[in-house]
C-alpha cells in the first residue's frame, strides 16, 4: 500500500497536481456553474460540458450534448443550484465523481420548490475539469415543485 501511494504521489508531483488540488479545482468549478445559474449566463453555464454531455434530469427526462441543455436554460423561472457532497479524483485516468444535492428555487420564492441528490462524472480535458455526465434524482418537492409531477416521463 505504501509503495503504491507513494508511486502515486510522485507521479503527480511530476505532472504538477494531486487528487486534493484536482478535486478543488472541481468543487470551485461546480461553484463558478452555479454562479453562472444564478446571474442566467447560459454561456458560461454550459462552458463547464464536454460537447457530449449527457444529463438525466431530476423528474427522469434526458437530455443529450452541451447544445440541447444549454437551450433548456434560455428563460427558465427556476434557479437550480447544486452543492457537491464528495469529490472523488480517480488515480488512474483523468475522471473524477461527484454527488451532491440540488435544488430548484423558483425565482421570487423564498423556499426551493424541488430537491434531490445528483452525481456528475467530471473528465480533465486540455488540464481543465468538465462535466461529461450527470444525474439527477428529484426526492422531495413543496407547492408549485410538487406540480412539476405531471410532467413525469412515462
Amino acid at each position: 500500500m505504501y509503495v503504491n501511494s507513494f508511486v502515486w504521489s510522485m507521479a503527480l508531483a511530476m505532472l504538477g497536481a494531486t487528487a486534493p488540488d484536482d478535486a478543488a479545482a472541481i468543487r470551485a468549478a461546480r461553484l463558478a456553474q452555479n454562479a453562472a445559474i444564478v446571474a442566467n449566463d447560459t454561456a458560461r453555464i454550459a462552458s463547464y460540458w464536454t460537447s457530449d454531455v449527457t444529463i438525466t434530469r431530476g423528474l427522469g427526462a434526458t437530455v443529450q450534448g452541451r447544445d440541447a441543455y444549454r437551450a433548456m436554460w434560455v428563460g427558465d423561472t427556476v434557479t437550480y443550484q447544486r452543492i457537491p457532497a464528495n469529490i472523488e479524483v480517480s488515480s488512474n485516468w483523468p475522471l473524477a465523481f461527484e454527488t451532491g444535492t440540488w435544488t430548484g428555487t423558483v425565482h421570487g420564492a423564498k423556499a426551493p420548490a424541488i430537491r434531490g441528490r445528483y452525481s456528475a462524472q467530471w473528465i480533465k480535458r486540455d488540464g481543465r475539469w468538465l462535466i461529461h455526465s450527470e444525474v439527477f434524482v428529484a426526492l422531495g418537492c413543496d407547492g408549485a415543485g410538487c406540480a412539476w409531477a405531471t410532467t413525469f416521463p412515462k
